[in-house]
């Protein structure tokens, strides 16, 4: 089974939602000085299935399928690396090579088909739905040195006990340029 491993950029007060200018997608190139970018590139590689919502997905494809002259080399990635969006209403992804999921149903099958990680990137609602669901192997938290005082959580106040992870097990953690941080955590299981 793959894993399913949610990437979140996130300020030190936990907020996933960027209400204010914290982080710049641009900006990761020039704090390449220690490593960001060459994380972000390890990541995938050993990534070949990225997993988004219809309004992160509309969000990417505005800004990075036709950008011009990106030197962090993400463009490129997103323009060739499988991606699959979970719609209810999207019909013509208009950015190759995109499935379209109906449903959490669709990601469980996603993830028993052979392959490399599945990341999940933005898409608050929809990693609230893995999370309830269960299906979330791993979290890759990108810590920025802001507070933003309010925003979505990734772990919602109303999330069930029985699907909580309660503990999760420390996998690695870097410090970057700009106080940036990196902490990953696997879900254990039973």
């Amino acid at each position: 089974m793959r894993t399913l491993a949610i990437t979140q950029n996130v300020t030190v007060d936990g907020a996933v939602e960027m209400l204010d200018d914290w982080f710049d997608p641009q900006g990761q190139a020039g704090a390449d000085d220690d490593g960001l970018l060459a994380e972000l590139h390890r990541q995938d590689e050993a990534s070949d299935a990225f997993l988004v919502g219809r309004r992160t997905f509309e969000d990417l494809r505005g800004y990075w399928r036709d950008l011009a002259d990106d030197t962090t080399g993400i463009s490129d990635y997103l323009n060739r690396v499988p991606k699959y969006v979970v719609s209810r209403t999207l019909t013509t992804p208009e950015w190759e090579p995109t499935t379209v999921l109906r449903g959490i149903d669709d990601v469980a099958a996603l993830k028993e088909r052979p392959g490399k990680d599945v990341v999940v990137t933005g898409s608050i609602s929809l990693c609230h739905d893995l999370v309830r669901a269960g299906l979330v192997d791993e979290y890759r938290f990108f810590t920025y040195p802001a507070v933003q005082g309010r925003g979505r959580r990734l772990f919602p106040d109303d999330l069930p006990d029985e699907v909580r992870p309660s503990r999760l097990e420390l996998l690695g953690a870097r410090e970057f340029a700009g106080g940036i941080t990196l902490a990953r955590y696997r879900v254990p299981r039973p």
